[in-house]
């Protein structure tokens, strides 16, 4: 089972879980975790290969990740603690762990919160994911993960996000890498299909103004599906809870609370 972690609320029966992006881990949420764990209970998940739970995974499996997959590891984690319903937040390829969850297990999803959320890659990200086909078993892992993290995060005010990712990223394995760079094989198909189904489930996407490469698709889908709305956070790039806390933690804790 992943490893994961769970705060309990003295009073309150909402869940909240929390994942992380590839090639981070639950500590990336260091910044929300006094705020929501003073109102709701939290679960913090790590997904398989990353933080605590690289250990238990290393080379355990060894055939092609896929996203239905790496997401029943989270339904895992939820009917072992007993979490019948929970509010999800993810950031950047953890809301594709959501979205996939929800359209897999709406009964778990009281309302998802995707933050630095990828529902389309623009003409550079795909530019990217071809390069890191070519590159990925020749080049160092680490090497790829640093030129990814600066295209996406180039800005000034996007450095402290650049280096969380990076640090959390050098605790990852080659082999490890390698699994989840696989997935980008199957995201066209799905993202394509989460573009054009509203699942009718709440869901706030929270963004950074400077995310260039993901906002515009957003901005497009929230227009399409009623249960969407969108919240642009100003000097902001792709790592929203990192690089805007205050405004990530009163906005989604207001949203949250709303239910």
């Amino acid at each position: 089972m992943l490893n994961y972690t769970t705060y309990r609320h003295d009073t309150s029966e909402k869940w909240v879980t929390f994942i992380h992006g590839a090639g981070g881990s639950s500590s990336i949420w260091f910044k929300q975790l006094r705020a929501f764990k003073g109102q709701f209970n939290i679960l913090l998940v790590d997904l398989r290969g990353h933080g605590g739970s690289k250990h238990s995974f290393k080379d355990v499996y060894d055939e092609k990740y896929t996203f239905n997959f790496l997401t029943e590891d989270i339904v895992q984690v939820l009917e072992h603690e007993k979490v019948i319903k929970s509010h999800f937040i993810g950031i950047s390829l953890g809301t594709i762990l959501i979205r996939n969850l929800a359209e897999n297990y709406p009964e778990k999803v009281e309302s998802m919160v995707l933050g630095g959320a990828i529902l389309k890659l623009n003409f550079r990200s795909q530019l990217l994911m071809r390069l890191g086909v070519v590159f990925k078993s020749i080049v160092p892992y680490l090497w790829l993960y640093k030129f990814f993290a600066f295209v996406i995060m180039p800005n000034k005010n996007h450095k402290e996000s650049r280096l969380l990712f990076v640090r959390e990223a050098k605790k990852l394995y080659q082999k490890e890498f390698i699994r989840w760079f696989k997935l980008t094989a199957d995201i066209n198909p799905l993202l394509r299909f989460f573009r054009t189904k509203d699942i009718k489930i709440p869901v706030l996407y929270i963004m950074g103004e400077e995310d260039y490469m993901f906002l515009p698709s957003i901005r497009k889908v929230v227009q399409q599906q009623a249960s969407s709305e969108l919240i642009v956070v100003k000097d902001c790039g792709h790592v929203v809870n990192v690089e805007q806390p205050d405004v990530f933690n009163q906005k989604v804790i207001r949203y949250i609370a709303s239910f």
